[in-house]
């Protein structure tokens, strides 16, 4: 049986880029795999970054997080969700691992390399961090793990942590295999510059459940093909950011008006911005709805959360059972006193 496994960061505000890379694919999957899906918000990964973390938002985010992705759809009575510090055993995993993994793999990850250029000083987490991400993952045994392309070369370290355990202590773990989705989109910041992402700050993202009247006030000002410098200037919306959200937002109709509106300047920038408002607005109140609702019942996401560190637990402990075991451990199975 398939087992899927994703875990979600809480380091800045829901925005649409982890709406549709990750936060609607993960209620699909939910319907069809159950409670064999299992997400996590992996908070224990926040701090590795220090030019995104902060101890006096951590816990907010991670509520937000969590209701954001119930409003979208995700519900703990179908899937495993959970917060990752509430099941202890993803840390306890990462730290076997991390014995057990060679320093010279960690330093060849790109993404490791790019974030440790940008630092004076590199904490030993953001070496780390693939472990952790392998330990969440070997934790439940999943083998299907959905992402996008960033992380792939991440989930390929995994494989070889899975299959350096199993070679050194027995067949343990499967292997899991990164599956690109295909309805994961890469979505572009709203300054046109590279994909959408909570490191470069509020103004190049378009939250979830951020008001529409801020929503537009961005997009307004969001650069469109630069050929257009007047009204009458024809464009080309295959260069326009603009029209990469209309792709998301706008149905096939709105979507054929405005590539030939803006090849042909019958319409102006601003006039495609608020055909996109129209579908961003469908897209985002019912979503914004029930946040809101949830909102006035924050029990309901706390109770939601505990349930499914619950059901995580109940996977992970017989887990770290074998593993224990299967390393030597005295109190596991490995070793009786008096035989």
């Amino acid at each position: 049986m398939t087992r899927v496994f994703s875990g979600i960061q809480p380091t800045g505000e829901p925005h649409i880029g982890n709406y549709f890379g990750a936060m609607r694919n993960y209620v699909r999957l939910g319907e069809q795999h159950g409670r064999e899906a299992i997400y996590c918000i992996v908070d224990l990964h926040a701090p590795t970054n220090p030019l995104a973390y902060a101890p006096a938002t951590l816990a907010r985010l991670t509520y937000e997080m969590a209701l954001a992705n119930m409003a979208v759809g995700l519900d703990p009575e179908k899937v495993v969700f959970f917060v990752q510090s509430q099941v202890r055993e993803h840390s306890e995993l990462d730290w076997l691992l991390t014995v057990a993994t060679p320093v010279g793999e960690l330093e060849r990850m790109t993404q490791y390399k790019d974030k440790a250029g940008k630092l004076e000083s590199i904490p030993a987490g953001l070496l780390m961090y693939p472990v952790l991400q392998a330990a969440d993952i070997l934790l439940y045994k999943a083998d299907t793990v959905p992402v996008g392309e960033d992380q792939v070369q991440h989930i390929e370290l995994a494989r070889e942590v899975a299959r350096r355990f199993n070679h050194t202590f027995g067949e343990t773990f499967p292997e899991p295999k990164a599956v690109l989705e295909k309805d994961a989109l890469r979505v572009p910041g709203v300054d046109g510059n590279g994909k959408m992402g909570k490191s470069k700050g509020e103004s190049s993202t378009l939250g979830l459940l951020e008001p529409v009247d801020s929503i537009w006030n961005k997009l307004r000002v969001a650069p469109t093909d630069p050929a257009r410098v007047r009204r009458t200037d024809p464009g080309n919306p295959d260069i326009c950011l603009v029209y990469d959200y209309h792709k998301l937002f706008s149905d096939d109709a709105t979507l054929l008006e405005v590539n030939d509106g803006c090849r042909t300047a019958g319409i102006g920038c601003i006039d495609c911005k608020k055909r996109l408002m129209v579908g961003i607005e469908r897209e985002l109140t019912p979503i914004q709805a029930r946040a809101a609702e949830l909102r006035q019942r924050p029990q309901t996401v706390l109770d939601g959360l505990a349930y499914g560190a619950e059901q995580a637990r109940a996977i992970a402990q017989p887990v770290m059972e074998e593993v224990r075991s299967r390393m030597g451990f005295l109190g596991s199975a490995a070793f009786t006193p008096g035989q």
